[in-house]
């Protein structure tokens, strides 16, 4: 920061510690906050420049949810402020000089993303990041999310261009392509995503016919409302891609979870439930499934409860989460991971 006019860093200070008072901390789109926030609508990227068959063409201006942005040439040094985007950037395999490497009390860019991030800098936290730092890695494009920084959008653009999504969690495909289109990995974006979606119907397609169609339950505890996943979740949607049913009870495709007391229990059942349980909700799920309740339920009287990653499952939100999900059901119903 040597190089830097004072009245840069004293500017950028002074809005970090406003824009502090005024963010407020959005888990990764599967929280009870962006819940609600999530039912908006997806990223809006498009490159005005690029014609079919040139996606990498430079420059382009993007359009997006806080308006447009010109990228003058195809960025090497990239910022993403949320988690999903962190994975979009590494899954099209372009430099992440800085990134948000933690989600609440989880420290530490996930390990499956290995040496895509080796380099990357934590710019966090997620509800702050430090504008100091990200300024002082000199990055040629930011990109983050409105639901997560909205007051910040101003502050970043003077840093370097910035093209934000609208919000994080169900529309993550989306996302998807909008990295893609703002990085000029427009044809990866879509070769990833199609091949994620192939592999998923493979799988579920062995699944119906092995299991006869099984209804799947998607529980998670926290510490607070247990809760139901339902298809517009990160995992619904991944089991949606597959042709996986879900109990009758779970089929609503406007609502992102079901929030259920003990007295609730039977509406968590299914032929096969899969639980997690993030940081604090250990307590509640002991509570969960030693009340009688939970052993009536027919996934639980057949065997069929399966514990698996909360950070995976729920708050990874990423085509990257997406495949491990994909191998869980394939390891739990003994097919063909068709990888």
């Amino acid at each position: 920061m040597r190089t830097e006019p004072r009245r840069w860093r004293a500017r950028l200070a002074a809005a970090a510690v406003a824009t502090a008072l005024t963010v407020g901390l959005a888990a990764c789109g599967e929280d009870s906050k962006d819940d609600a926030k999530s039912t908006g609508a997806g990223a809006s990227a498009t490159a005005s420049q690029a014609a079919p068959g040139q996606a990498a063409v430079f420059p382009r201006t993007i359009t997006h949810d806080k308006g447009t942005t010109e990228i003058k040439a195809k960025p090497e040094r990239i910022v993403a402020l949320d988690n999903s985007l962190v994975e979009a950037v590494a899954l099209l395999d372009r430099p992440l000089v800085g990134g948000i490497g933690s989600y609440r009390d989880r420290k530490g860019f996930p390990e499956y993303l290995g040496a895509a991030v080796k380099d990357t800098k934590d710019v966090g936290p997620l509800d702050n990041p430090n504008l100091e730092q990200i300024m002082a890695l000199k990055p040629d494009l930011i990109i983050s999310a409105t639901v997560r920084h909205e007051a910040l959008y101003a502050q970043l653009s003077k840093i370097a261009p910035t093209v934000f999504v609208k919000t994080t969690g169900p529309q993550w495909k989306d996302n998807i392509k909008a990295v893609g289109q703002a990085i000029g990995e427009d044809e990866k974006a879509a070769a990833k995503l199609a091949a994620y979606e192939a592999r998923a119907k493979k799988i579920g397609t062995a699944i119906n016919a092995k299991a006869n169609n099984p209804k799947v339950s998607v529980v998670r505890f926290v510490d607070g409302p247990t809760r139901i996943y339902l298809p517009k979740s990160f995992s619904g949607i991944v089991l949606g891609d597959a042709g996986i049913a879900r109990p009758e009870n779970q089929r609503d495709p406007e609502k992102f979870n079901l929030e259920i007391s003990e007295e609730q229990i039977g509406q968590a059942d299914g032929d096969y439930i899969f639980v997690t349980a993030f940081s604090g909700g250990e307590a509640r799920k002991a509570q969960f499934t030693a009340n009688p309740l939970w052993a009536r339920l027919k996934g639980v009287q057949d065997k069929h409860v399966y514990d698996v990653q909360d950070e995976l499952w729920m708050t990874s939100v990423s085509v990257q989460g997406a495949h491990v999900i994909l191998d869980d059901l394939a390891r739990v119903f003994g097919v063909d991971p068709a990888k």
